[in-house]
């Protein structure tokens, strides 16, 4: 593989730092030439690490895009790699005379680059922003990069995300701490706690926040002290603050440090950073590579790194009062300061070395590689539609499996999805999305799509909505009249109560849906009942039983963001607001005291649907005497399903808190507001549930102490559920089937 890079060759911090140490591990592997546009120091520097170097100087815009079109050429040059505005420019300028697929990092918010340089922004800033739109590829430095760039309208699946890895390789020995730190000016001796940032002093790292925060800090913990290594034209104004603060001797302004940042940081004790915005700052995981304990603003892709209470502590920029008490805490605590370091760096050593950067970056260039040589078809890819965009975390579940087994049929297949809220869909799964009423948009990409999925759920049912009922079917017959193959997608079917929407769904279905694949037999039952019998009928299961849950440390900071200690004895309810809910809600709060009081179990009342859910929950636990806390927002379905695996029993009405719950073998009692909930519960055998109706407190008791029992027992469950999972499969290989693959 042959890449070309370009970059204009006065780069500085990240921006550099990145580019040179990923140049200098992608040559092992592969050919990464680079062209500066100026020489200088960055250049001189890239050719001492053995990178292949070359100056493309001049301000002749079209001789420079002549040279370097002819140097793509002969040299073979299968990449065109940007960084940097200027970089953009050319690059944009290169992509039709080359034929090459051209790709930008984009190291920081082009928005923000030239903060308090109005001419340079409306020039070089608008010249690259129109430069970005032209690319073909973008790769952020940081998911949070990402999100940003789609969120202001680029193409969703046009993005990649990396993060600046760093060598995690143990420094030597770096001597005396007291001695190093005193010949920078810092009034330091053995009971210090020294808090350090090593950042530009310029408006955008709000290095004025930092200064209020120790101040406040300090006030609690005498034993504080603040390095800052770094420059800028904010040095005054914030000399003057800590005056202004009483905090002058304790605040030591260091400059800039030559020689290497691994002695300032190994004389810390907290790593600090107060940015106003950020991608992925080295200076955390350099700080990482230390085991420092790090206090950060939540920006950029930090919250990627920092696992908020489990491994350091995150605040809103500006939050001055909240830096000082987590500064302080951390100063008086030596335990849970040497406690959060060295999960920080466990966590930063796995997931954020250079060799995992460069790894990522050669599997976005073969990624590239074969996009771009994807023969261009009148028909491709798939068109999916359901609930999505509701902020129902079952719902969601159902479209984020469907994407993750369309992309392991084909990782590069387009996909569109309907969405209530495309742009959240598009944020949250990375794929083009329009609004479920655009009937333009989806009409359009109905023409272009080779099979349409009706996905996930009792979409079609006529209970909560006669109108929903009408889009689905509607939207079945306009795919299949766009010549669409349509598949409806381990779903459940009804209720469907009045005969005449009975004889329409049956009537539309026979005449349009290719194949139907059931979550479970109650749906089976009800399609014959209906008269559907011309589509394919397959009995499948549910696909978000093939979701995994999040890993460790992210479930620990849900659960630590709701107040819930990560590893206690639980039992989950998750509730919903149904008729007759409001006269069965004491039950619950009484079956909650029940299960603590007879096992010790502390009830957490979990949101499935954030939106709807905590006020059921609320009603459920209203009097409740013993100790209970409240879970609204789990986050993704994989932090909802982790949060849900550290459950000893789950009683629910929520379907897909039960599916989930089922997943990770978690013994499950029923509250049936829906077929579809019984449905399910039977089809993997268990029989702990009840008609929310019929719900009485000596019902939900039994049920507990039937679960209680249970969970000494977990393996029928589990053996139901591995089944299902695997007759899920058959779902992806109807799909591939009528794909044509």
């Amino acid at each position: 593989m042959k890449v070309i890079h370009l970059i204009s060759g006065g780069d500085s911090g990240g921006a550099k730092t990145h580019v040179l140490s990923l140049l200098q591990n992608l040559n092992k592997t592969i050919t990464a030439q680079l062209v500066c546009f100026r020489d200088g120091p960055f250049a001189q520097e890239a050719r001492s690490l053995g990178i292949p170097t070359m100056i493309c100087g001049g301000n002749n815009i079209l001789r420079t895009r002549r040279q370097l079109t002819e140097y793509i050429r002969q040299g073979g040059y299968e990449i065109i790699h940007c960084h940097g505005s200027r970089a953009n420019m050319i690059g944009a300028l290169l992509r039709h005379p080359t034929g090459v697929p051209v790709v930008t990092t984009v190291h920081s918010d082009y928005k923000l680059d030239y903060m308090g340089r109005p001419l340079s922004h409306l020039t070089f800033g608008n010249i690259n922003a129109w430069a970005l739109r032209q690319l073909d590829y973008r790769i952020g430095v940081s998911d949070a990069m990402v999100d940003l760039l789609i969120q202001r309208g680029f193409p969703p699946d046009r993005f990649y995300a990396i993060y600046n890895g760093i060598d995690f390789t143990p420094a030597p020995n770096q001597g005396d701490r007291l001695e190093y730190l005193r010949s920078l000016g810092a009034d330091v001796d053995q009971n210090s706690v020294v808090v350090g940032i090593a950042a530009r002093l310029n408006p955008v790292k709000d290095m004025s926040t930092l200064i209020r925060g120790f101040a406040a800090g300090y006030a609690q913990c005498p034993r504080l002290r603040l390095v800052i290594a770094g420059d800028g034209e904010e040095r005054e104004k914030l000399g003057d603050l800590a005056k202004e603060l009483g905090v002058e001797h304790q605040v030591t302004f260091a400059g800039w440090i030559s020689g290497g940042m691994d002695r300032f940081y190994s004389a810390l004790d907290i790593n600090a950073l107060t940015s106003l915005s950020e991608t992925f700052p080295y200076a955390l995981t350099e700080g990482a590579r230390f085991h420092l304990a790090t206090v950060s603003t939540a920006v950029g892709g930090i919250p990627y790194l920092i696992d908020q209470d489990v491994n350091g502590y995150l605040f809103t920029p500006g939050d001055w009062q909240s830096l000082g008490k987590y500064l302080a805490a951390l100063g008086n605590d030596d335990a849970l300061r040497r406690d959060m370091g060295e999960k920080l760096y466990q966590k930063a050593s796995t997931q954020f070395s250079i060799q995992r950067t460069v790894d990522t970056q050669l599997h976005i260039y073969q990624e590239i590689l074969r996009r771009h040589s994807r023969p261009k078809m009148a028909r491709d890819g798939v068109v999916i539609c359901g609930a999505y965009g509701r902020g129902n975390a079952g719902d969601d579940a159902i479209l984020e499996a469907i994407l993750q087994e369309m992309r392991s049929l084909d990782p590069d297949m387009p996909m569109t999805v309907l969405s209530k809220d495309p742009k959240s869909t598009r944020l949250t799964y990375r794929v083009q999305a329009v609004h479920r009423a655009n009937f333009p948009a989806w009409h359009r990409a109905m023409h272009h799509a080779k099979l349409y999925i009706n996905g996930g759920g009792s979409l079609i049912q006529d209970v909560t909505s006669r109108r929903s009922l009408w889009y689905y079917l509607h939207n079945i017959q306009t795919a299949k009249r766009c010549g669409c193959k349509v598949q409806m997608y381990g779903c459940g079917i009804g209720p469907v109560i009045r005969e005449s929407h009975r004889k329409m769904a049956a009537r539309v279905l026979n005449a349009n849906v290719d194949a139907i694949t059931l979550r479970e037999p109650d749906s089976l039952e009800e399609l014959r009942a209906m008269g559907v019998d011309k589509p394919e009928i397959l009995l499948t299961a549910d696909p978000a039983l093939t979701l995994r849950q999040a890993p460790e440390d992210q479930t620990d900071s849900v659960l630590l963001r709701a107040g819930i200690p990560p590893h206690g004895r639980y039992i989950c309810f998750a509730l919903r607001r149904w008729k007759g809910f409001e006269e069965k809600a004491p039950l619950f709060s009484k079956a909650a005291e029940y299960a603590y009081r007879t096992y010790g179990l502390t009830p957490v009342f979990a949101a499935v649907e954030k939106h709807l859910d905590p006020g059921a929950n609320q009603m459920a636990a209203r009097g409740l005497s013993v100790p209970h806390y409240f879970l609204n927002d789990a986050g993704s379905a994989g932090t909802i399903i982790g949060a849900l695996s550290r459950m000893e029993i789950v009683v629910s009405m929520r379907l897909h808190a039960l599916i989930f719950a089922a997943g990770q073998g978690i013994p499950l009692a029923g509250v049936v507001y829906d077929p579809k909930v019984s449905a399910f519960l039977r089809y993997i055998g268990q029989e702990q549930f009840v008609d929310l109706e019929a719900l009485t407190e000596a019902g939900l008791r039994q049920m507990i102490d039937h679960c209680a029992a249970q969970s000494a027992h977990p393996e029928a469950q589990a053996e139901a559920v591995k089944r299902l999972q695997e007759m899920e499969q058959r779902n992806v290989t109807t799909a591939r089937r009528l794909l044509g693959m």
